[in-house]
Protein backbone atom coordinates (compact mmCIF):
# COMPACT_ATOMS: atom_id res chain seq x y z
CA UNK A 1 0.00 0.00 0.00
CA UNK A 2 0.96 3.61 -0.45
CA UNK A 3 -0.34 6.56 1.53
CA UNK A 4 -0.72 9.97 -0.13
CA UNK A 5 -0.98 13.34 1.59
CA UNK A 6 -1.62 16.52 -0.38
CA UNK A 7 -0.70 20.02 0.75
CA UNK A 8 -0.34 23.51 -0.65
CA UNK A 9 -3.93 24.39 -1.37
CA UNK A 10 -5.45 27.70 -0.40
CA UNK A 11 -7.13 30.89 -1.54
CA UNK A 12 -5.57 32.83 -4.40
CA UNK A 13 -6.68 35.61 -6.70
CA UNK A 14 -7.25 35.01 -10.38
CA UNK A 15 -3.97 35.17 -12.25
CA UNK A 16 -2.03 33.94 -9.26
CA UNK A 17 -0.05 30.77 -8.66
CA UNK A 18 0.02 27.86 -6.25
CA UNK A 19 2.14 24.77 -5.94
CA UNK A 20 0.54 21.60 -4.67
CA UNK A 21 2.59 18.80 -3.18
CA UNK A 22 1.71 15.17 -2.63
CA UNK A 23 3.94 13.20 -0.30
CA UNK A 24 3.88 9.43 -0.60
CA UNK A 25 4.84 6.83 1.97
CA UNK A 26 4.61 3.12 2.42
CA UNK A 27 6.08 1.68 -0.77
CA UNK A 28 8.80 2.50 -3.25
CA UNK A 29 7.58 5.74 -4.79
CA UNK A 30 9.45 5.27 -8.03
CA UNK A 31 7.34 2.22 -8.81
CA UNK A 32 4.22 4.35 -9.18
CA UNK A 33 2.70 6.43 -11.91
CA UNK A 34 1.15 9.55 -10.40
CA UNK A 35 -1.72 11.81 -11.28
CA UNK A 36 -3.62 14.89 -10.18
CA UNK A 37 -7.40 15.10 -10.38
CA UNK A 38 -9.87 17.73 -9.22
CA UNK A 39 -13.50 17.87 -8.23
CA UNK A 40 -15.57 21.03 -8.19
CA UNK A 41 -18.86 21.24 -6.27
CA UNK A 42 -21.61 19.39 -8.11
CA UNK A 43 -19.22 18.04 -10.72
CA UNK A 44 -17.46 14.76 -11.32
CA UNK A 45 -13.84 14.26 -10.48
CA UNK A 46 -11.72 15.00 -13.53
CA UNK A 47 -8.20 14.34 -14.70
CA UNK A 48 -5.81 17.29 -14.49
CA UNK A 49 -2.31 15.93 -15.10
CA UNK A 50 -0.36 12.70 -14.99
CA UNK A 51 3.27 11.61 -14.92
CA UNK A 52 4.95 8.26 -15.42
CA UNK A 53 7.10 6.59 -12.77
CA UNK A 54 10.33 8.02 -14.13
CA UNK A 55 8.95 11.45 -14.95
CA UNK A 56 9.73 10.80 -18.59
CA UNK A 57 6.20 11.36 -19.83
CA UNK A 58 3.50 13.80 -18.77
CA UNK A 59 0.00 14.55 -19.95
CA UNK A 60 -2.41 17.38 -19.22
CA UNK A 61 -6.09 18.10 -19.56
CA UNK A 62 -6.75 20.65 -22.28
CA UNK A 63 -8.18 23.04 -19.70
CA UNK A 64 -4.85 23.35 -17.87
CA UNK A 65 -2.34 22.85 -20.66
CA UNK A 66 0.22 25.63 -20.70
CA UNK A 67 -0.72 26.79 -17.20
CA UNK A 68 -0.05 23.76 -14.97
CA UNK A 69 3.09 21.66 -14.68
CA UNK A 70 3.35 18.26 -13.03
CA UNK A 71 6.71 17.04 -11.78
CA UNK A 72 8.09 14.52 -9.32
CA UNK A 73 11.08 14.02 -7.08
CA UNK A 74 11.54 10.32 -6.51
CA UNK A 75 14.24 10.93 -3.91
CA UNK A 76 11.68 12.88 -1.85
CA UNK A 77 8.74 10.61 -2.73
CA UNK A 78 6.78 13.67 -3.77
CA UNK A 79 4.82 14.76 -6.80
CA UNK A 80 4.07 18.42 -7.48
CA UNK A 81 1.53 20.41 -9.41
CA UNK A 82 2.66 23.93 -10.21
CA UNK A 83 -0.40 26.00 -11.11
CA UNK A 84 -0.09 29.39 -12.77
CA UNK A 85 -2.48 31.88 -14.34
CA UNK A 86 -5.20 30.47 -12.13
CA UNK A 87 -8.83 31.06 -13.05
CA UNK A 88 -11.99 30.93 -10.93
CA UNK A 89 -12.97 27.77 -12.81
CA UNK A 90 -9.89 26.05 -11.36
CA UNK A 91 -11.59 26.15 -7.96
CA UNK A 92 -11.92 22.56 -6.73
CA UNK A 93 -10.62 19.98 -4.33
CA UNK A 94 -7.42 18.60 -5.83
CA UNK A 95 -6.48 14.97 -5.32
CA UNK A 96 -3.31 13.10 -6.08
CA UNK A 97 -3.44 9.49 -7.10
CA UNK A 98 -1.00 6.63 -7.58
CA UNK A 99 -0.91 3.33 -9.37
CA UNK A 100 1.88 0.83 -9.59
CA UNK A 101 3.83 0.79 -12.80
CA UNK A 102 2.60 -1.86 -15.22
CA UNK A 103 3.31 -0.24 -18.58
CA UNK A 104 4.92 2.95 -19.77
CA UNK A 105 1.91 5.16 -20.28
CA UNK A 106 0.44 8.14 -18.46
CA UNK A 107 -2.73 7.12 -16.65
CA UNK A 108 -5.64 9.48 -17.17
CA UNK A 109 -8.79 7.87 -15.78
CA UNK A 110 -10.04 7.44 -12.21
CA UNK A 111 -10.36 3.70 -12.53
CA UNK A 112 -6.70 3.31 -13.45
CA UNK A 113 -5.54 4.67 -10.10
CA UNK A 114 -5.65 2.49 -7.00
CA UNK A 115 -4.49 4.91 -4.31
CA UNK A 116 -5.85 8.36 -3.50
CA UNK A 117 -5.06 11.18 -1.15
CA UNK A 118 -7.62 13.04 0.95
CA UNK A 119 -7.54 16.16 -1.23
CA UNK A 120 -6.62 19.80 -0.77
CA UNK A 121 -8.92 22.75 -1.48
CA UNK A 122 -7.94 25.32 -4.07
CA UNK A 123 -10.10 28.43 -4.30
CA UNK A 124 -9.51 31.07 -6.96
CA UNK A 125 -11.28 34.37 -6.44
CA UNK A 126 -12.19 36.67 -9.33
Amino acid sequence: QVQLVESGGGLVQAGGSLRLSCAASGRTFSRYHMGWFRQAPGKEREFVAGITWSGGSTLYADSVKGRFTISRDNAKSTVYLQMSSLKPEDTAVYYCAADEYKRIVVLTTLLEYEYWGQGTQVTVSS
